[in-house]
């Protein structure tokens, strides 16, 4: 499995422990929050916005476009 999803995967499943954390111990007392009145939908909020917070720091893919491409291949062959 590539770096980058793990990162995603560790970062959702920390998003989620905080966000049961956060309905278990600070919640809303009335049930008219829409997120975090229910353990599930503040769960999964949290594990959206962990997941998306350790996506930043996924190594970016590196792209070659046409003119380096073409370059190398010329480098190579003279080598």
């Amino acid at each position: 499995m590539k770096m980058g999803y793990i990162l995603i995967m560790i970062g959702a499943g920390i998003g989620a422990l905080g966000g049961w954390l956060y309905w278990k111990y600070i919640g809303c007392t009335t049930g008219t929050c829409p997120i975090t009145a229910r353990p599930l939908t503040s769960t999964l909020y949290g594990a959206l916005i962990g997941a998306l917070l350790f996506n930043a720091f996924t190594p970016a893919k590196k792209t070659i476009n046409k003119t380096e491409q073409q370059q190398t291949q010329k480098d190579d062959r003279n080598a």
